[in-house]
């Protein structure tokens, strides 16, 4: 299954270690996400059109209530790429 360019590189940065933190309503409704890589920076906005299609596709997922983190078909789907470091 083919991902997007901005699918690929959000869970690029959750595979390195990142997550995504929801920030909820009063009523407990997503309105906005906050993605951070690993090193515990914010990435650039992320839709949250983005964020329901990685959760319909399995490829991210909340475990007790935490963070969202990459699944193990989120990192099937994922293409290696050289990190610049």
């Amino acid at each position: 299954m083919d991902i997007s360019r901005d699918e690929q590189r959000v869970l690029h940065a959750l595979a390195q270690g990142g997550h995504i933190v929801p920030l909820k309503n009063d009523r407990g409704r997503i309105e906005g996400l906050h993605l951070y890589n690993r090193d515990g920076w914010l990435m650039p906005a992320m839709p949250l059109a983005l964020f329901q299609k990685l959760r319909r596709r399995s490829t991210i997922s909340s475990q007790s209530g935490g963070p969202y983190r990459i699944t193990r078909r989120g990192l099937e789907l994922v293409r290696s790429q050289v990190d610049n470091r």
